[in-house]
């Protein structure tokens, strides 16, 4: 069998954090819908919200860190220019040591900034499949795709579905030219029935465009009434601002149309976002600085890339890509007002507190990481004096030895030999040089 992969994202990292959130999604859709609003659109904004206040505490960290790497960029700064073109191994030693002193100094790590963005990465990569496999998550979503399914099968539940049972939706699929493969891939179908078969036929359902929906009903008259029913609930559920969500905005046409908005806004609000990240950071001196060059051509590049994603990818992610954008530019405000009003000596404070905290439970005592740091680098250059002087002093030994042996020969030398005729140059020299 062909790599297979269920309407539902499986793995050890993100199954479960997909589990998570399409089960909070569900919620949200499930309370939209008890005031009879049924709408993909309004759930994925809603969505969008709720993941980005429970991520509020990892973000407010990551700004720290951010803040308080700035503070500590000068020293940061002065000890590379210190150790600039050194490439020797005492040196680079020397250089860790200190930089990492530097870290200890303000009770953070040389890792503290990038955990936060390490823990947020698999979240927002399920939380990507998810946006792209709604029905799997959320019920009342799924359930009009089943109806669908269960008129084309002439089946009443996901049991009764058998191996070939979609063989016939599958060839509608590829005479209109519905993608089979990509981000979720349909796969070979040999020997998959049950509810493996239904999840897969409802990937096929939900690639489907209004138009496409129309085809597919005149393709199986038997189920017209049943298809149109749904593909008409289907599709006020996808439709948000007169926008169908499940079509791309761009349709191959460069005439411009409503959908266009989506990628626009992504692009705007995501260059907004990035800059006011950027205007709470302290200015570098440092012009040259490569990682600063690269944040500021990243800046530039990441908004232009939502823009082409957006149009090349349902509007639905397009959607997720705006509100989550918007929601980080309210969250940056309130971020930046906060950070302004934290006091760096308290922030460093508290740092060294909970660093200590950490010595403590390591059973280490909670001292003073500057002196730790000094007694380290008084260790490294100790060592390395007393190598020099080791050095030094078994050079002055073996000198010593071969002016004894040269002398004894010197004298010993019998007279008309080699040794005794250098002896009387030697004394030559010797008077002429004291005249």
């Amino acid at each position: 069998m062909d790599y297979l992969v269920l309407t539902k994202v499986h793995g050890a990292i993100l199954g479960p954090i997909s589990q998570i959130l399409g089960w909070i999604l569900n919620i949200l859709v499930e309370f939209t819908n008890s005031f009879g609003i049924l709408n993909i659109g309004l759930s994925i904004i809603l969505f969008t919200l709720v993941v980005k206040v429970l991520m509020f505490p990892l973000t407010i960290k990551q700004q720290k860190a951010s803040k308080l790497m700035a503070v500590m960029q000068p020293e940061l700064q002065a000890i590379q220019a210190k150790y600039k073109g050194k490439k020797d191994n005492d040196s680079m030693m020397k250089m860790n040591v200190e930089t990492k002193a530097v870290y200890e100094k303000y009770g953070t790590s040389m890792t503290g900034g990038c955990l936060q963005l390490v823990i947020q990465m698999p979240i927002l990569f399920a939380l990507y499949r998810v946006i792209y496999c709604i029905p799997a998550y959320v019920m009342p979503v799924k359930e009009h795709f089943l109806n669908v399914v269960y008129a084309l099968t002439g089946t009443s539940s996901v049991s009764s579905l058998t191996e070939g049972a979609a063989a016939s939706l599958l060839q509608f699929a590829t005479d209109h030219n519905i993608a089979l493969t990509g981000v979720n891939p349909i796969g070979d179908l040999t020997g998959v029935s049950g509810e493996a078969l239904a999840n897969k036929m409802v990937d096929i359902l939900y690639k489907l465009n209004p138009a496409q929906w129309g085809d597919l009903a005149q393709a199986f008259p038997g189920a017209a009434s049943v298809i149109a029913d749904n593909a008409a609930t289907i599709e006020k559920m996808n439709t948000f601002l007169g926008i169908n969500l499940s079509s791309n905005p761009f349709n191959g046409s460069f005439v411009p149309n409503l959908a266009w908005l989506i990628p626009i806004l992504a692009g705007l609000t995501q260059y907004a976002s990035t800059k006011l990240m950027m205007a709470s950071q302290p200015k570098k001196n440092n012009e040259e600085d490569m990682g600063s060059q690269m944040m500021q051509s990243m800046n530039v590049t990441m908004p232009l890339m939502s823009v082409f994603f957006c149009f090349t990818f349902p509007a639905a992610i397009g959607i997720y890509w705006v509100a989550s954008s918007a929601f980080q530019l309210l969250q940056q405000l309130i971020v930046n007002s906060y950070l302004n009003k934290v006091d760096m000596d308290d922030l460093i404070r508290k740092n060294v507190e909970k660093a200590n905290k950490k010595r403590a439970k390591k059973g280490l005592p909670p001292q003073k990481v500057n002196q730790n740091a000094t007694a380290s680098l008084k260790h490294m250059e100790a060592v390395a004096a007393k190598e020099e002087a080791e050095r030094a002093e078994k050079i002055e030994k073996t000198k010593k030895q071969v002016e004894q042996a040269n002398s004894y020969y010197n004298k010993n030398a019998k007279p008309g030999s080699l040794a005794s005729k250098a002896n009387m140059v030697a004394r030559y020299n010797e008077k002429h040089n004291n005249k």
